[in-house]
């Protein structure tokens, strides 16, 4: 495939996923924030939640769910989103508050957080979010099952969320060297687990998520 037909092929992708965006923008809605989370399945560290709102001409090519573009393409579309976003917010919520509450409710403060942050620099009027429904949240939502690959709002905030999460567990394995933390992100990979076998476990681990070996 040439470059040219490359292209081609991210700018109809591009087109498929606005359909979301575009259909409340005819209803007079402006600012929609895509909300998204990464990290619900590690056993070690937060889960991070974004929310981005892009502006109506957004036309940065290669936008989609986070785990299908590579780590250098996510980094570069990172800065991207940043730079041509109306507003954006992140939100962490760490091992201690998910142990308490559970992943899920976790999951659903983060977003919230995310959601009050964007909201400070734009008056947002519709959410468009990944999967989950928000109750404690007083704005208009659309839940959208694999959103992250449906509309480019949802796969903005995936990438800013993944990046923004996997920087935080790079930091971390120079804390807490010998689980493999800048590879695995905290995930259950052979090497974490013989990291935690060796060492113990760390003030980052999810202990709800490690009974079978507490």
């Amino acid at each position: 495939m040439t470059k040219a037909e490359r292209e081609e092929l991210q700018k109809q992708k591009l087109v498929e996923m606005q359909v979301y965006e575009n259909r409340l923008r005819n209803r007079g809605i402006k600012y929609i924030g895509g909300v998204d989370e990464v990290g619900r399945g590690p056993l070690a560290g937060p889960v991070v939640a974004a929310c981005v709102v892009l502006p109506e001409d957004f036309s940065v090519l290669g936008v989609d769910d986070s785990k299908k573009v590579s780590e250098k393409k996510r980094n570069s579309l990172y800065n991207l989103i940043l730079e041509n976003a109306v507003a954006w917010g992140i939100g962490t919520v760490g091992p201690e508050i998910i142990d308490e509450v559970n992943i899920l409710q976790a999951t659903k403060k983060a977003m919230a957080v995310a959601i009050e942050s964007a909201g400070e620099k734009c008056g947002l009027q519709h959410l468009l979010i990944d999967a989950v429904s928000l109750e404690n949240v007083d704005i208009p939502q659309t839940s959208i099952i694999k959103g992250d690959s449906k509309s480019v709002s949802i796969a903005a905030a995936s990438i800013i969320a993944k990046v923004y999460r996997d920087t935080i567990m790079i930091n971390y394995s120079k804390e807490y060297p010998g689980y493999a933390f800048e590879k695995n992100k905290g995930y259950g990979t052979k090497a974490h687990y013989e990291g935690i076998s060796e060492r113990g476990i760390t003030p980052i681990h999810r202990k709800s998520f490690l009974k079978n070996i507490l």
